[in-house]
This record gives structure tokens, C-alpha cells and sequence, in this order.
């Protein structure tokens, strides 16, 4: 599929999805919505792809809304906003149930929605000079769609804050509160990529889609024996998995797994 937004280059193993309207900053519209929905869930069904990047042509990220949708979206009807706003919720869930681990790559300005494409990646690294802004508020909006995301990402307490205030905030606070995991400088920022796909890719294909799933389930559930027998059911199956077997036997012989060497597809 030819994208009008987006740019797609595929590694060996690896997918980036580069959001590509740098003359306004990867702002969202209906179109670059619906193209980033489909190629995650294309690349969550490609069996050859082991991990996703998620970056940005230009100098920004993702500034947010773009304007001129914004202007549309000011004349629609009540039926009209809610099929806008179910398109970006379902783009938010597809980047964050995918199977694959997916790797956010940020520069520059980073705003209202473009935080919630963070807060759904798995693994965050941002340069030093990256900003980022929940803005909803300052417009009379709200950051309603993207509120799961972020606030399992930076917590209700600095959610409060900063959904409320509308302040920008830099890299080094992004880091603080849990929405960014590495800062680089900027000529460290493809280093800092590549070492973290690297070690996705050292992994099981199925362990790190099983760790995903893990984390979803576990991460809001009380500590109870629903959940502990719930734990005990999952490491049992995994040990018991193909990839699982795989594994154990080739640390103990001292050899690469199959997914490392190509010799054998699960």
C-alpha cells in the first residue's frame, strides 16, 4: 500500500514507521489516523517482522491535531466527532496491543495527541532538546482519548498536573515522571535505537508477545490467588512452548536459539 503520510522501511527483522508531514510538524488528520492504524496492524500480522520503530521525519514529532482538521472538526456533528474520536482510540490500541515491541523515537516538539502515540510504544527514547505538552486544556479540550495511555505511563499524580496546567515540559521531566525511558543527545539517538532493537531481537518472538500480554494483564490487577494461579498457568505453558524449549536447551548447551540463527521457524 502507497501511504500519503507515512514512510515505511523494513531491516532484516525490523520495521520503521516514519510519520511524514514535516511541513506541519506530523500533526494528526483523518488520513495519517487511519495510515498509522493500518500498517501497525499489518506489521502486527507479518510473521518476518520482530520489532517495530516508531519515529518522525523533520523536526518535530507530533505536534498534535492539525489545525486544518481541527477547523472540520469544528463544524461536525455529534456523530462526526465520535467517529473522529473512535479512530484515534482505535489507532491507540492497535500501536499498544500489538504483538511486536515497539520502540518510540522522539525529537523536538512532542504535544496532546503525539504524547499518547508515546505513551502506547513500549520503549521510549527522546533527545535532549524534545519537548512535550498536554495543550487539551488551553484549547477547552480535554486529553480524553489518550488518557489510558498516558496515565499508565506517567501516573494519575503527575497527571494531574500536567493534564491541567496545559505546561510544557522538557525531556528530563518526561524521564522523571515514566513517559520517556532514555535521553540522548541527538547524535545519539540512532545509537540508542539500534542498541535497544538489538536486544529485542536477542529475544524469543513469542516470549517478548507473552511478556506483552503479561504486563496488560497483571500490571491493574490486586495480588490476589486468582491472579497468583493466573501467573503459575503462564509460566507453565511457556516452559512447555516450543520457543521455550528452545531456549532453556540452548543456554545449557551454550548455542543460539533458533530465532537467532535461522535454522528453524516456529
Amino acid at each position: 500500500m502507497a501511504y500519503q503520510t507515512l514512510e515505511i522501511e523494513h531491516r532484516a527483522q525490523l520495521a520503521t514507521v516514519w510519520l511524514n508531514r514535516p511541513e506541519v510538524r506530523n500533526a494528526f488528520n483523518e488520513v495519517s489516523i487511519a495510515e498509522i492504524t493500518h500498517v501497525f496492524r499489518q506489521l502486527d500480522q507479518d510473521r518476518h517482522i520482530r520489532v517495530i520503530v516508531l519515529a518522525a521525519r523533520g523536526k518535530a514529532f507530533c505536534a498534535g491535531a492539525d489545525l486544518n482538521w481541527m477547523k472540520k472538526m469544528a463544524g461536525h456533528t455529534d456523530e462526526e466527532n465520535l467517529a473522529d474520536a473512535s479512530a484515534l482510540a482505535e489507532m491507540l490500541k492497535v500501536i499498544y496491543r500489538c504483538s511486536k515491541p515497539v520502540i518510540s523515537r522522539v525529537q523536538g516538539d512532542c504535544y496532546a495527541g503525539g504524547i499518547g502515540l508515546v505513551a502506547a510504544c513500549d520503549m521510549v527514547i527522546a533527545t535532549e532538546n524534545a519537548g512535550f505538552c498536554l495543550s487539551e486544556t488551553r484549547l477547552g479540550l480535554i486529553p480524553a482519548t489518550i488518557s489510558p495511555y498516558v496515565i499508565r505511563a506517567i501516573g494519575e499524580r503527575a497527571a494531574r498536573r500536567y493534564f491541567l496546567t496545559a505546561e510544557r515540559f522538557d525531556a528530563a521531566e518526561a524521564k522523571r515522571i515514566g513517559l520517556v525511558h532514555e535521553v540522548v543527545d541527538e547524535a545519539s539517538l540512532d545509537t540508542e535505537t539500534t542498541r535497544l532493537t538489538d536486544a529485542l531481537l536477542a529475544c524469543s518472538p513469542h516470549a517478548l508477545d507473552e511478556a506483552k500480554r503479561l504486563i496488560r494483564d497483571v500490571s491493574c490487577e490486586p495480588i490476589d490467588d486468582e491472579l497468583i494461579a493466573d501467573t503459575v498457568r503462564r509460566i507453565a505453558e511457556i516452559r512447555s512452548s516450543e520457543q521455550g524449549r528452545e531456549g532453556v536447551q540452548a543456554f545449557l548447551s551454550k548455542r543460539k536459539p533458533f530465532w537467532l540463527t535461522g535454522s528453524h521457524e516456529s
